[in-house]
């Protein structure tokens, strides 16, 4: 995994840059910035990790990953994963690959499927874009949201471990005021790499509902708080922990 050393661009994240990214399509025309959500990731972050270490080589893996995922448009720029064999699945639900993703809006909605009633939706990845989800997040989360490895509990070639998510209600979310406060949220995956360390499946475990829920502390542009997707408001998530 000595792959995931960082870049010269970026000292969390690979393959931003250099010989090999020279025809690499950019969601935004250029490589994309993370200098900000990087100092709100080095001022929050609970752990640092030794350098060379298998806990900062799989952190890097996963910010790496995160950076193609939502930042590069064609199959053929991903260097993290192998296209060709790819599955991911959140909660225990079926297993999707990359064109699955793209079908359903992109990362954002694939990572809160839910099989709330649609009443109960307070994001509903049903009606949103790859656009509208990654302009709503961007702007509830101007500073970004970070990602931390909190425990790694296996190595390659399947890699389990535990993370953290977490930012600032810094804008408006689905007609709810930003509020200031930090939201975060906690989960494990598994990731198994073949052998060229490039990821070929992901699951992921978390609480959709410990994320939402922290964006609808404000009163609502009805003057009202939101119940559904609220931890408490019965959304069974296959979540074992959290």
């Amino acid at each position: 995994m000595d792959q995931y050393k960082g870049s010269d661009v970026d000292k969390y994240r690979c393959f931003m840059s250099g010989e090999g990214e020279k025809n690499t399509t950019w969601r935004l025309g250029v490589p994309p910035n993370f200098d900000v959500v990087n100092k709100l990731f080095e001022e929050g972050r609970t752990k640092i990790w030794p350098s060379g270490s298998l806990e900062e080589q799989v952190q890097n893996m996963l910010k790496t990953w995160e950076m193609e995922l939502f930042h590069k448009m064609k199959a053929e720029d991903f260097k993290t994963v192998d296209v060709t064999k790819l599955t991911l699945s959140v909660n225990g639900r079926k297993p999707l690959t990359r064109q699955d993703v793209v079908k359903i809006g992109g990362g954002y909605n694939m990572f809160l499927q839910t099989s709330l009633s649609k009443n109960l939706r307070m994001y509903d990845p049903s009606e949103e874009t790859v656009d509208t989800a990654h302009k709503l997040f961007t702007t509830t989360f101007p500073r970004g949201f970070a990602v931390e490895i909190l425990q790694v509990y296996s190595g390659p070639p399947i890699i389990a471990y535990k993370f953290r998510h977490w930012g600032y209600m810094e804008g408006p979310f689905k007609g709810h005021p930003p509020t200031g406060e930090l939201v975060e949220m906690f989960g494990v995956s598994t990731i198994e790499l073949d052998e060229n360390f490039k990821i070929v499946n992901v699951e992921f475990f978390f609480d959709r509902g410990e994320l939402l829920a922290g964006l609808m502390k404000g009163v609502s542009a009805t003057g009202a708080t939101t119940a559904g997707d609220s931890i408490t408001s019965g959304e069974s998530s296959a979540c074992p922990f959290s």
